[in-house]
C-alpha cells in the first residue's frame, strides 16, 4: 500500500514500512532502466500497489525486462532505496546527478537531504 508521511520539509509517498518512494529520470512510462546492480541498490517496487488514504493519482504497472512486475505512479516505475534503513529517511533522493528523486505528493522534486539521520 502507498501511503503518505512528511520526511524532512516535503510530504512523501512511501511504502506500507514508511519507506520513501523513489523514480527515475532515466525510464520511461513503459521501461526501467535500472536492472542488475542498479535494482540491488534500487529496489522496484513490487506492482501492482493499492493507494492508501488520501493517495491520488494514477497508479499502474510495467513489465520489467527479467518478467517481474514494476509499479508506477503518474507513468514514473517505482523505487525503494537500500540505503532508506528506517522509515522516514530519503537518502537518495537527488542522487547520482540528481537522477534519483523521492515522489513527493505536490509532484514537485523534493529539496536534497530531506532526511532524518535516525
Amino acid at each position: 500500500m502507498v501511503k503518505t508521511e512528511k520526511i524532512g520539509h516535503a510530504i512523501v509517498w512511501t511504502n506500507a514500512e514508511g519507506r520513501a518512494l523513489y523514480w527515475f529520470a532515466s525510464d520511461t512510462s513503459t521501461h526501467s532502466s535500472c536492472t542488475g546492480a542498479c535494482a540491488k541498490a534500487w529496489p522496484p517496487v513490487e506492482g501492482p500497489v493499492t493507494a492508501g488514504a488520501g493517495v491520488t493519482g494514477k497508479f499502474g504497472t510495467i513489465t520489467r525486462s527479467d518478467g517481474s512486475v514494476q509499479a508506477t505512479y503518474n507513468g514514473h516505475p517505482l523505487y525503494t532505496y537500500i540505503a532508506d534503513t528506517a522509515a522516514g529517511q530519503d537518502r537518495g533522493n537527488m542522487m547520482s546527478h540528481g537522477v534519483w528523486h523521492v515522489v513527493t505528493v505536490s509532484g514537485a522534486s523534493a529539496p536534497a537531504s530531506t532526511s532524518s539521520s535516525g
